[in-house]
């Protein structure tokens, strides 16, 4: 059984973990550079609810989903089932207007937002790093963005703000790994966000399904990949590994964006935007490093 092979072994069960997260960063920086390029052949909802409902039906066969079955996995599942249906749209549309390598990089600033969204919804205390790590993410996220000007562009805007979402996203993923069945919780997510994603779609996107004749592999490739096996390798992770570890090893999805974005699409970064780039992920270390010296 699947749940079995998804077992660590009883030696050194944090770097079994460690490592699955780091396999986990490569496997959705890649997809970044997937997605730019299935949204300019299919709408983001339509594209979304499939490749969410494809993860659920890969994953269900697998899922002892009747034994597993509990109020607590029901609220659960819908309520990440839900943010992944806001994140992800959010981060699809942006991807219209932006490269791989900026919403990557971007996408990445959920790292800082966790700790500030735990201060704001249950009141932990922020060290003063948190708040420096916040100001340099910013500008960073400008500097990445619009090369020194004083606002974001569009599509990194939509990215931006779908960062809040994934950060939720790992706040709520964090908390029912340890309570619930991994692959009925997997399943159950993806078929809120697929089912929320399709239905938008067959309403608002209607005359954008022939596009799922030429970007069909995209579906396929983000559905199986970055989905079924991307997020439950997450929560399988998280599950074994802290916080501080999760959190900084799946950052490093930004910079395999990055390397995929120059070498799939020949995107490139000037000098102010690798001075962001290096602002980003120095706030996001500097966030987990102190954490990690708190634990």
């Amino acid at each position: 059984m699947l749940s079995r092979a998804l077992r660590p072994p009883a030696i050194s069960r944090r770097v079994y973990a460690d490592g699955i997260l780091l396999l986990v960063a490569l496997i959705w920086g890649s997809a970044f550079v997937v997605q730019r390029i299935a949204v300019q052949q299919l709408g983001v909802f339509l594209f979304n609810g499939l490749r969410f409902l494809l993860g659920a039906l890969a994953l269900l066969p697998f899922a002892r989903v009747g034994r597993n079955l509990s109020r607590q996995l029901f609220v659960g599942a819908a309520v990440a089932g839900a943010i992944l249906f806001a994140a992800s749209a959010l981060q699809q549309a942006g991807l219209r207007y932006t490269t791989a390598g900026n919403a990557g990089f971007i996408t990445g600033l959920y790292v800082v937002l966790v700790p500030i969204i735990l201060v704001i919804f249950l009141r932990e205390r922020l060290h003063w790093s948190a708040w420096a790590a916040a100001a340099a993410a910013v500008t960073g996220a400008t500097l990445l963005s619009s090369g020194g000007a004083a606002s974001l562009a569009s599509g990194d805007l939509l990215v931006l703000i779908g960062s809040v979402g994934w950060a939720l996203h790992v706040i709520v993923v964090g908390r029912m790994a340890r309570r619930v069945d991994i692959l009925a919780f997997s399943v159950g997510q993806y078929l809120v966000a697929g089912v929320l994603n399709g239905l938008s779609g067959l309403v608002l996107e209607a005359d954008k399904l022939s596009g799922l004749a030429s970007a069909w592999w995209t579906v396929v490739y983000i559905g199986l990949l970055s989905t079924a096996v991307g997020y439950t390798l997450q929560t399988v992770g998280q599950k074994h590994a802290p916080p501080h570890d999760a959190a900084i090893l799946l950052s490093m999805e930004t910079v395999f964006a990055a390397l995929f974005g120059y070498w799939v699409l020949g995107e490139e970064l000037s000098a102010l935007q690798m001075t962001g780039c290096g602002l980003i992920l120095s706030a996001i270390v500097l966030v987990q490093l102190k954490r990690k010296a708190e634990t």
